[in-house]
């Protein structure tokens, strides 16, 4: 299952996250391994009150809203997508203090089938006119 997550800039405070925790600004390339499957996807996080929004857009390009927290350095979000007519919750959990990259592992609710999944800075910016 490949979901590609794009959405809009992201703004925060710095002191919304504890001493060690990524900062989450900007755009993030994610790579997920789950249940033998391989995919890639963009995400992009807004950050207010150690709640984290945003928005992703799978490949039939429809956007669903993505939920989450941060609580110290753990950090969890979870978007739900339609997969051949059968809803689905993917749950991201990460502990993070590197800036440069989030690890963790992901959970395909209701069916319970976990996950690695790994997050850097993307590099793609969007240039008005190109």
């Amino acid at each position: 299952m490949k979901i590609l997550l794009a959405s809009s800039a992201l703004l925060f405070a710095s002191s919304a996250f504890a001493a060690g925790a990524p900062r989450l600004t900007g755009q993030w390339s994610i790579h997920n391994s789950i249940g033998g499957n391989d995919s890639d996807q963009q995400c992009t996080f807004s950050v207010a009150d150690n709640k984290i929004s945003g928005n992703c857009k799978g490949t039939d390009d429809k956007a669903v809203q993505v939920t989450g927290s941060i609580d110290g350095d753990k950090l969890t979000w979870k978007y739900e997508v339609d997969y051949n007519g059968t809803p689905l919750t993917l749950v991201y959990t990460a502990t993070g203090s590197d800036a440069d990259k989030i690890t963790g592992s992901v959970e395909v609710q209701p069916f319970g089938v976990t996950g690695d999944f790994s997050a850097t800075p993307s590099k793609e910016v969007s240039q008005p006119g190109k």
